[in-house]
């Protein structure tokens, strides 16, 4: 079996670590995830580019999906990280499980969000007519649906690559639930 180490700064091309540069300094440190991506030329830029572009849905709102994605996809990388992040973005510990869960008791709108984010990671992206239907329901446009579902393949990438490489965590682990 292959084994992937994360790449340092110096094993990875300048204009990667360019970008690893600038990592450093929003962030203070470049997330393991970011620099498995740099073992391709590309990979990284293409991705911080799409993951970061304009969207109909708030911080929060994309939070739900990362979480009720990343579970379904089981990637306990990206479930650690948006757990950090979901927290930063005002959720507490029970409504991070529950979002994990694909489901909001504590509000409507963001209980449709996550289920339909769960229904259509687990279905491959053939979402239930009901979930879609709640969806609308709840509030939400068209055009949020489609913002939604470009977050769903976001996550589904960053999910597959750290399932396949397992890449280390480096955020604070989270409980299977």
């Amino acid at each position: 079996m292959s084994t992937f180490n994360v790449p340092k700064r110096e094993e990875v091309s300048a204009k990667n670590q360019a970008i690893f540069d600038n990592l450093e300094k929003q962030v203070g440190f470049v997330p393991n995830l970011y620099a498995s991506y740099a073992y391709s030329e590309n990979a990284l830029k293409n991705y911080m580019d799409f993951s970061s572009g304009a969207s109909s849905l708030k911080a929060k709102e994309k939070e739900v999906i990362n979480l009720a994605v990343s579970q379904v996809n089981n990637c306990e990388y990206c479930l650690a990280a948006h757990t950090a992040i979901g927290k930063m973005n005002g959720f507490n510990e029970e409504q991070i499980i529950e979002l994990r869960q694909g489901k909001a008791t504590f509000d409507i709108k963001l209980d449709a969000l996550a289920k339909l984010a769960k229904n259509t990671t687990e279905n491959r992206g053939k979402t239930d007519a009901d979930v879609l239907e709640h969806f609308f329901n709840a509030g939400w446009t068209k055009e949020n649906l489609i913002d939604t579902m470009l977050i769903v393949g976001d996550k589904t990438i960053s999910n597959y690559i750290n399932n396949t490489v397992k890449t280390p965590i480096d955020f604070p682990e989270v409980k299977a639930i």
